[in-house]
């Protein structure tokens, strides 16, 4: 009695994790077969049977109509989904809501290969994640736009990292070495270049001169003399 109250404990368990499962998860449907007829821009392909097929999960830059002009990278992100998808057979994978506000379809495009058409755009950088709500794919297009991030590839070359490798702060000591190779080397007080251009100049002029600048009283002895011997010479 007690082993099949204790099964069925088990089954009950197993019964509510499951229910649980499937209500977190949204629900996918993958389609059979479709063939792809147009690339309308990075983003959005036309399908035979099924009509405008909107990517689900990310968004391509504007091709542009008219005077538009289109944005960086819109036209490399219809060529390179044109390179993988046109006329070509694909399965369409629903998640969630199906059409979005222009009645357009909404979904996750494989190839043959098993190759998501979303995931291959986002990890080019030609298409950036937009997905509002829990999607099955979230995790994986995350991972691709990381990627792209981090190679600075299409729509995320001119982005600034987030670390610039180039930025570093300047270190006291640096900024000391360069004050100090700008100015002045430091010399004593008695050897200062001003100090010696004066002695210099005042040993030219043949004139001794204190700090003061004024001649000495030897000096002035000297010079009256020399004056009085050179009136004497005149006179004679």
């Amino acid at each position: 009695m007690k082993f099949l109250l204790m099964s069925a404990g088990c089954v009950f368990a197993v019964f509510c994790t499951s229910l649980v499962t499937s209500a977190a998860a949204p629900p996918t449907r993958r389609s059979d077969l479709v063939l792809v007829r147009a690339v309308i821009d990075g983003d959005t392909i036309d399908v035979v049977t099924i009509g405008r097929v909107r990517l689900l999960g990310i968004d391509a830059p504007e091709i542009g109509r008219g005077f538009d002009t289109a944005a960086p990278f819109a036209r490399a992100a219809r060529e390179k989904l044109a390179e993988l998808v046109l006329h070509r057979w694909v399965r369409l994978e629903t998640d969630g809501e199906r059409l979005d506000s222009y009645n357009r379809h909404l979904a996750y495009v494989l190839r043959e290969d098993g190759v998501c058409a979303n995931t291959l755009l986002v990890r080019e950088g030609l298409a950036r994640v937009t997905a509002r709500t829990p999607i099955t794919r979230l995790a994986e297009l995350k991972r691709a736009e990381a990627e792209a991030r981090a190679q600075r590839k299409g729509i995320w070359a001119a982005a600034p990292p987030e670390h610039p490798s180039s930025y570093t702060r300047r270190s006291p000591s640096l900024q000391s070495s360069k004050k100090r190779r700008s100015s002045w080397p430091l010399f004593p007080s008695s050897t200062r270049p001003h100090a010696r251009s004066a002695n210099a100049t005042s040993s030219t002029t043949g004139s001794i001169t204190g700090r003061s600048g004024f001649l000495s009283s030897s000096s002035r002895r000297a010079r009256s003399r020399s004056i009085s011997s050179s009136t004497a010479s005149t006179r004679e």
